[in-house]
């Protein structure tokens, strides 16, 4: 929660699906992460925790963010990535259709 944005906490009513729905989707997500290995100090969970942490928030693309990252929305980088997306795509497009045209005459 970053206060400095104008974000503020929001509470939600307890066993309220609708409400509790995304945080308890991110827990069993990161459950089924950090449970494959066998842990036998606490530092090692941590840091497994950690890592997921970092994976989920920076790495992870996310189907309901439209494939973005947590951070690239967060940061305002949405935009920018779906743009260099689109030029991506356009140039491919082009070239599928150079290799098309060449086959077909």
């Amino acid at each position: 929660m970053n206060m400095e944005k104008g974000e503020t906490p929001k509470q939600g009513a307890p066993y309220h699906p609708q409400t509790q729905g995304k945080i308890e989707r991110y827990h069993r997500t990161m459950k089924n992460v950090v449970k494959l290995e066998n842990y036998f100090f606490p530092d090692e969970l941590r840091a497994s925790i950690a890592s997921f942490v970092n994976y989920y928030n920076n790495e992870r693309y996310h189907e309901s963010l439209g494939n973005l990252t947590p951070a690239d929305v967060y940061f305002g980088r949405d935009r920018i990535v779906k743009a260099k997306r689109h030029q991506i795509k356009m140039k491919t497009l082009k070239e599928r259709r150079k290799i098309n045209r060449k086959i077909s005459a």
